[in-house]
């Protein structure tokens, strides 16, 4: 993470102009101009883009802790000449008087949770066995949390809500001219392929049809019953021919 970067959140977040920027270097023992404090705060790859050092990084963050803190009796303490993420969040966090928890509910607040335990190894000295190094990530989500505490309303938020509309607005002209003015077109969606439907068969249990064996068929019987009376009758002799069927002619 470079100084700049760290200038451009503490100026929009506090919405300090270019001549308070000064007049906080000037709190600090350092002498800069209006015009220097702007190309600090230009972006990374505009050409007119100028490197803040660690030096003057100290020595405005010492203006800093004055500007909030007030300034005590005696020297000022002297401007460090390199500097690392420690070093800038323990000296914002002496500026903005903080305790732990506060740092940990702004770390909260931009959607990064950790325990005290790690917050407070950032403040330990170097030689210590429990210090550990700052990682971009924690000053840069700290710093995100600080200005959504005191910039609900600023104007780098209204700006950045702002980009984020018209690069909206821009994605959806261009989806339309893509589509050839179709306005219900949803071309960041891909067509769905067409695809037989696939009926599952479970391979444990075999089509019945093809392995039992066809059942004979069963005799039909006729509900009529006059005609089955009718076959009966002709079919069975009468009594009289099963009379002189069965007798013998006496002798």
């Amino acid at each position: 993470m470079t100084n700049n970067y760290v200038l451009r959140r503490l100026r929009y977040t506090f919405n300090y102009n270019d001549q308070k920027m000064v007049a906080i270097c000037a709190l600090g023992g350092l002498e800069v101009t209006p015009a220097l404090v702007n190309t600090w705060l230009k972006k990374d790859d505009d050409p007119a883009y100028v490197r803040c050092s660690d030096h003057e990084m100290a020595q405005f963050l010492n203006g800093f802790i004055i500007e909030k803190r007030g300034k005590k009796d005696g020297p000022t303490p002297p401007a460090e000449f390199a500097l690392n993420n420690n070093i800038i969040f323990r000296k914002l966090k002496i500026a903005l008087n903080l305790i732990d928890q506060d740092i940990l509910d702004l770390l909260e607040s931009a959607e990064f949770l950790m325990g005290k335990a790690e917050l407070t190894a950032f403040f330990r000295k170097p030689d210590h066995k429990h210090y550990r190094e700052c990682q971009d990530q924690i000053l840069r989500n700290f710093l995100q949390g600080l200005q959504k505490k005191h910039t609900n309303d600023s104007t780098a938020q209204k700006q950045s809500e702002f980009q984020a509309a018209k690069g909206k607005f821009e994605n959806k002209k261009e989806a339309y001219k893509k589509n050839k003015g179709k306005p219900n077109t949803k071309p960041f969606l891909k067509p769905k392929k067409e695809t037989e439907k696939v009926v599952y068969k479970n391979p444990k249990f075999e089509d019945k049809a093809d392995t039992t064996p066809a059942k004979p068929e069963r005799a039909k019987i006729s509900l009529n019953k006059n005609k089955k009376d009718s076959q009966t009758s002709n079919d069975k002799p009468s009594v009289n021919q099963s009379i002189w069927q069965t007798s013998s002619p006496k002798k």
